[in-house]
């Protein structure tokens, strides 16, 4: 990518980040519509059903012809993040909606701790003080004197997000964004619809119509970011996914008529504060190499 991204470019992948946080966040207050003993086996299911049916058609022609390339990989990594919308779907309906939200955001953190182990990464300070604040400010945001199922779904949302995010590097680098997602969705119907009707709910017509809902706002938040880090590196820009959490506590508050309190935001800054640090340092490192080339003499 070109080092000479214009201003007008960032600001404007920058808009459609925060507006794509915003179409997620529409997704959340959909499920959290749901009544707190809703199926949540029958809503990952018609969610995923929802998903292959809109993004099916979108596929270019030659991605059929090799169309479920690196398939165990897919397979596995499909059944985490089904895992990872279950809990989110439990924590949503019982937590506050802003409190669920800090918690999923602990999933770049997990994401760093699972990266030393797995791939032998190092982390600077600054990662090791985002890992130490990030888990500390889920223990104040969620204060636990006991082990309740909602604050575990949270944490297991967020656990089974990095897992998923550490996969991708095993993907075929030559597939698309949007076939990934397709996968996704169609490897884990046999097993979301085996849950669903192990699970024996009636099928509810709110629940499709939450689904669908979730659905098409997910949608909208994959295009927005597709879209923005197309054009602007990620580290540009990387610090708007986090206005997630301000729309999460704008609508709990507006919508669930829910009010955090001080723990909250304490722990919130405890969690994003040192990942927007790293988002910014990372944003220098690179200006810096981009300008080296021109500031550094002929041949050295």
């Amino acid at each position: 990518m070109s080092g000479k991204t214009s201003g007008t470019t960032v600001n404007s992948a920058i808009l459609l980040l925060i507006l794509g946080n915003a179409l997620a966040m529409g997704s959340d207050i959909v499920i959290k519509f749901m009544d707190p003993g809703a199926p949540v086996f029958q809503f990952a299911f018609l969610r995923n059903l929802v998903t292959v049916s809109l993004l099916m058609p979108l596929l270019k022609r030659t991605e059929y012809r090799h169309f479920f390339r690196g398939f165990r990989i897919h397979l596995i990594r499909s059944h985490i993040l089904l895992v990872a919308l279950v809990c989110m779907v439990v924590a949503l309906t019982n937590l506050p909606l802003a409190t669920a939200n800090a918690v999923f955001y602990v999933a770049p953190v997990v994401l760093m701790v699972l990266s030393v182990v797995v791939y032998r990464e190092s982390l600077s300070p600054l990662s090791v003080l985002a890992v130490v604040s990030g888990f500390l400010g889920v223990l104040v945001i969620l204060r636990p004197t006991s082990l309740d199922i909602a604050a575990v779904a949270a944490l297991g949302t967020a656990v089974c997000l990095a897992i998923g995010a550490l996969m991708v590097r095993r993907l075929p680098s030559e597939q698309s964004t949007l076939h990934m997602l397709v996968l996704n969705s169609m490897l884990v119907l046999p097993a979301g619809l085996a849950l669903a009707v192990w699970e024996g709910a009636p099928w509810r017509w709110e629940v499709v119509a939450c689904a669908t809902g979730s659905a098409l706002f997910i949608q909208g938040y994959n295009a927005s970011v597709l879209k923005s880090y197309k054009y602007v590196d990620a580290s540009q820009v990387t610090s708007a996914e986090y206005t997630g959490l301000m729309w999460a506590i704008l609508a709990g508050w507006l919508i669930f008529g829910e009010v955090p309190d001080l723990w909250f935001v304490i722990g919130s800054l405890m969690i994003i504060t040192p990942l927007v640090m790293i988002g910014l340092n990372q944003r220098r490192k690179r200006l810096l190499i981009q300008v080296q080339p021109v500031t550094s003499k002929p041949g050295a």
